[in-house]
């Protein structure tokens, strides 16, 4: 073997020896040096194929790892309260042919303050539960546009596990997200906003403990059970042929009969659609 093949040899050697001291200390160096080494090889087969490609698994591995690992926040509160009103609400979901801890789907409607849970079953959605909403502010139809206006908005949200709170200031409540990617186009602002407790708002929407407690127990038992996240579609109202009519004239009514092709793909198929924004409209797909 000549000196410079034996020098490439040697140097191998070495670094694999070296890989597999730190592969056998603890902690997390051994998977960082993994990573890295998978990271290496990968670019140099990208390079090889196209040398303009340069994608970096870095940020798929932080969103699929903060994915993973991330719990559903408790307290105390939260869970005296899920103990107490999860055995009823077993009798309820038993009484409807539905599971405890099966994801969830909640519509919200402006005008006729209701909140609607749905809960999977047979991979399509069914209703289980219809609840009153206390306020959302100024009760004006239409979506929340500035800070401070008083509204609450309408539109297409998803909360994940951190937005729920069970220690809020309204004894529990979920932020549903506000601003989405639709509202940040069309330059809304605002923040904080949820469905939460105690039964007063100025531009959330409130329930009363009691209810907020049902709800709350119902997302949490979800999100415990693999659903990375739930919708909600908030209306001004029921997007019937006859409401769009009725609010013809409105200022938004461009607005709202968007939001009706959601409505409408969730009745047909009752499956919430996934929805995307393009040419600042909102879009849906399954």
């Amino acid at each position: 073997m000549s000196n410079s093949r034996q020098g490439s040899y040697n140097i191998r050697v070495n670094q694999t020896r070296t890989r597999s001291l730190v592969l056998l200390r603890p902690g997390r160096l051994a998977l960082v040096t993994q990573v890295l080494s998978a990271e290496k090889e990968r670019r140099k087969s990208y390079k090889f194929m196209n040398k303009s490609l340069q994608v970096s698994i870095f940020p798929l591995l932080i969103f699929f790892t903060s994915t993973l690992f991330a719990q559903v926040p408790s307290s105390p509160r939260s869970r005296e309260a899920i103990q107490r009103v999860r055995p009823q609400l077993e009798l309820e979901l038993k009484s409807k042919e539905l599971e405890y801890g099966s994801a969830i789907f909640i519509r919200i409607f402006k005008k006729s303050k209701e909140l609607e849970v749905w809960i999977e079953k047979d991979n399509v959605f069914k209703h289980f539960k219809t609840y009153k909403i206390c306020t959302y502010g100024s009760d004006e139809l239409g979506p929340k546009v500035k800070q401070g206006d008083g509204k609450a908005p309408e539109g297409f949200y998803v909360v994940n596990v951190k937005r729920m709170n069970p220690v809020s200031d309204f004894h529990l409540s979920f932020d549903f997200g506000y601003p989405n990617e639709y509202d940040r186009v069309h330059k809304r602002a605002g923040s904080g906003l949820m469905v939460h407790g105690n039964c007063v708002s100025i531009g959330c929407y409130a329930m009363t403990d009691e209810r907020i407690e049902e709800i709350y127990t119902l997302a949490d038992a979800a999100l415990r059970n693999e659903q990375q996240s739930f919708k909600i579609h908030i209306f001004p109202f029921r997007m019937t042929d006859n409401n769009i009519e009725k609010y013809s004239k409105s200022e938004w009514i461009e607005f709202w009969k968007n939001l009706k092709e959601g409505y409408s793909y969730f009745n047909r198929k009752r499956i919430p659609p996934n929805v995307i924004v393009i040419n600042q409209r909102y879009a849906f797909k399954k």
